[in-house]
């Protein structure tokens, strides 16, 4: 009956939710936080929720107790909890009733669900056991590289959730890389990014990680051959330099043409998949394998959190819920994602991906199409330098852009003192001044310097950032984008927005072959794609 009842629920359309309409009526008279006695230090010492090792700080967010009760009642109403139980517990999530589509799980949880009480689905159980096979096996073969010491470079060859993640994570956690190891990325099919990365190398000493889980991507199966042909050039076998992430039985998954193969399956996206394999052999090459457990040991309590019925603690339910509140009500088209951490360079990258290949989607999950706005566009810079760039913009610009700030009490490396403040009670200085900025706004009898004010923020305050944080950061993220699907009823698993122009990129590959008479390729023609080649034909 629970089941049927859940059904129920998810065929009502968004429009017509009970707690949609009231949030509507609310939105039409919004709290103003530029209102005299409405941002107090009383406001901002209440509205805050606690959990994993971050605090949330919302009171600059133009919410009231109102609207938050409205927007838990949203939640409820969607059944939010029970679709995240059922998510992790590895029932089918990865559909679209009524029409041809994959129909799978969506369980990244499972590959760092080794703490605490893992979950009892039995797909879970499964997935958890298989994920773990995986990780003992990297921790074996870890030991071996670091025994024997043959490398010290490890070139990554892979794109899209393959290398956005993987690389954020690094970055992120560069103050821990080993003593004389060191790590390469390439992703564009532009042979200029491989070649960049050939210069640098050693290849004698180099371990090259291709990353692919369909072992089919063209980009990644061509800057493969481009770095293999290298090796070749300099007497070296490929085989005993290069290993592979990928799932079973791909063309990747060759014992024959790869050093160790490591397994991730299908029901982990690419970019959901960087607590997997995809992640977890680059990362524990460049910082050690414990440093990968304590990520994945972080994630795994973010999980925890998510499950939470307490929806006051439940962080990631709470970003969704903000999110939908600005996107959804008071119309906002995007969100800009700002850390104040110079290690989370490219997170906001990262999550770009997470967010929008997730969650931009113009159908429900019955294949009907929706007819209210899904995912914003998600985009951002680290602070403080994107206050020196973009903030014009935000600050005095036409379009009002909410934030999503992020920063650290402490920083990972050692601080520096002047005129009495260290460098990070400046960062954090920052941090708080312009969400305070950005809310309040300044009046001027010159027009030129009045800011607008009444932007909505919230923090995401951590005490310092390390794997067991950047783990839960990350799965934090992970699930905000699934409770936003979730009340959106769309699938936030599928990516069929990529696969035109792969195949369309094709038929354009063919017609370059053709040209050239190559006997691999058959013979095509595709008018509008030889239109294009001609301008290259006539450009001088």
């Amino acid at each position: 009956m629970a089941s049927a009842n859940l059904q129920t629920v998810h065929k009502q359309p968004f429009n017509q939710l009970e707690s949609v309409d009231r949030l509507k009526k609310l939105a039409e008279d919004p709290l103003d936080l530029r209102k005299e006695g409405v941002l107090t230090p009383a406001r901002l010492s209440k509205f805050y929720a606690e959990a994993g090792g971050y605090k949330l700080l919302y009171g600059t967010e133009k919410v009231t107790e109102e609207t938050l009760r409205a927007l838990f009642d949203l939640a409820q109403e969607r059944k939010v909890l029970e679709e995240m139980q059922k998510m992790q517990s590895g029932e089918p999530v990865n559909k679209i009733d009524g029409c041809p589509s994959e129909n799978r799980a969506a369980l990244h949880t499972a590959t760092r669900d080794f703490f605490e009480e893992p979950q009892k689905g039995e797909k879970a159980v499964e997935a958890t056991a298989l994920a773990r096979k995986e990780v003992d096996k990297l921790k074996r073969f870890m030991e071996k590289l670091d025994k024997e010491n043959r490398f010290t470079d490890l070139i990554v060859i892979g794109i899209g959730g393959s290398d956005l993640g993987p690389k954020a994570l690094y970055l992120a956690l560069q103050y821990l890389q080993k003593k004389g190891r060191h790590i390469h990325f390439i992703s564009n099919i532009d042979s200029d990014d491989a070649s960049l990365v050939l210069r640098e190398v050693d290849l004698k000493k180099s371990l090259v990680l291709v990353v692919s889980k369909s072992g089919t991507t063209l980009e990644t199966l061509t800057n493969e051959e481009l770095v293999r042909a290298s090796f070749q050039q300099q007497g070296l076998r490929a085989e005993d330099h290069f290993i592979s992430v990928t799932v079973p039985g791909s063309p990747l998954d060759d014992p024959e043409r790869y050093l160790e193969s490591f397994h991730m399956w299908e029901w982990i996206g690419g970019r959901y998949s960087a607590t997997s394999m995809g992640g977890g052999v680059l990362l524990s090459f460049i910082f050690g394998f414990e440093v990968y457990w304590e990520l994945l040991k972080g994630a795994n309590a973010m999980d925890k959190i998510a499950l939470s019925k307490d929806l006051n603690r439940n962080l990631p339910l709470l970003g969704a819920l903000f999110a939908i509140w600005n996107h959804n009500f008071l119309g906002y088209p995007t969100l800009a994602l700002i850390p104040y951490a110079q290690p989370l360079s490219r997170f906001a990258a990262h999550i770009q991906q997470v967010e929008m290949e997730s969650n931009g989607k113009r159908i429900d999950r019955y294949g009907i199409p929706v007819d209210f706005q899904t995912c914003p566009v998600i985009w951002g810079e680290p602070g403080t330098n994107a206050q020196h760039s973009f903030f014009q913009l935000i600050h005095q610009g036409t379009a009002t852009i909410p934030l999503e700030l992020i920063g650290f009490k402490e920083g990972q490396m050692d601080d520096f003192m002047l005129k009495g403040t260290s460098s990070r009670e400046k960062l954090l200085s920052n941090l708080f001044a312009q969400s305070l900025a950005l809310a309040l706004g300044q009046t001027n009898e010159n027009p030129n310097k009045v800011f607008p004010g009444n932007t909505p923020s919230h923090i995401l305050l951590g005490k310092s950032l390390d794997p067991q944080s950047l783990g839960a950061l990350l799965s934090y993220y992970e699930h905000k984008v699934a409770f936003q699907g979730f009340i959106w009823n769309i699938n936030s698993f599928d990516q069929e927005g990529v696969q035109l122009g792969k195949v369309l990129a094709n038929q354009i590959i063919a017609c370059f072959a053709s040209k050239k008479g190559s006997t691999k390729t058959p013979k095509q023609s595709y008018p509008l794609g030889e239109a294009f080649l001609k301008h290259l034909d006539t450009l001088h």
